[in-house]
């Protein structure tokens, strides 16, 4: 994990830049949502921070770790998120770049330039923005947000198996794990689940 593209955009003049990713695209129930945070060119990796990777190779005790350290170490961070009803409308595709946009319309200082994961920039988005494959696992800005989109996340699901307790939520976050296809099978979807998945159809 390293910090050199962050570096190179700060010596091109940019004074605060935000780094955005997202949780949640798979998933057969619950939103997706979408993390952003900002730093400027004081900022420095230093103790717990250095231990920051791609949210998906630690463990959950772990990112709820760097979540506390991350909030408190960043300029600034904004949240945003998708329902399952608004990813039936407009599909998971688009409802990813929308939770984005909120996140982004959290923040209070603006950043001047962008960094996300993924292949694609924000649609219909005025900011400078840098789209980076796998950025999650290569670029240290990126790998901090998506911790913080997937504790987020997870802790949405936790809440929500207190109401769906039949479907498991707390231990598959709604994956289409085994228990959860058989939960499914089972009791039929409930009113998070994302009606236009092929798993949650048939």
């Amino acid at each position: 994990m390293n910090f050199r593209l962050e570096e190179n955009l700060f010596n091109q003049g940019y004074k605060l830049i935000g780094a955005i990713d997202e949780a949640g695209r798979g998933p057969l129930a619950g939103p997706v949502v979408a993390a952003c945070v900002i730093f400027g060119p004081t900022f420095k990796i230093f103790g717990k921070l250095k231990r920051i990777d791609d949210s998906k190779k630690l463990t959950a005790k772990k990112r709820e770790e760097l979540f506390q350290v991350i909030k408190e170490e960043f300029n600034e961070i904004g949240i945003g998120l998708c329902d399952n009803k608004i990813i039936d409308k407009i599909n998971i595709f688009q409802a990813s770049f929308l939770a984005m946009k909120k996140a982004l319309g959290q923040i209070k200082k603006k950043p001047e330039f962008i960094i996300l994961d993924g292949r694609f920039k924000i649609p219909n988005c005025s900011w400078q923005q840098l789209a980076i494959k796998a950025g999650d696992r290569t670029v240290f800005s990126i790998a901090a947000a998506s911790i913080i989109a997937k504790v987020t996340r997870d802790q949405i699901m936790t809440e929500m198996h207190q109401l769906y307790p039949q479907y498991g939520f707390n231990q598959h976050k709604g994956y289409g794990t085994k228990l959860h296809q058989e939960r499914l099978q089972q009791f039929g979807p409930c009113q998070i689940h994302r009606l236009t998945f092929n798993s949650v159809k048939t």
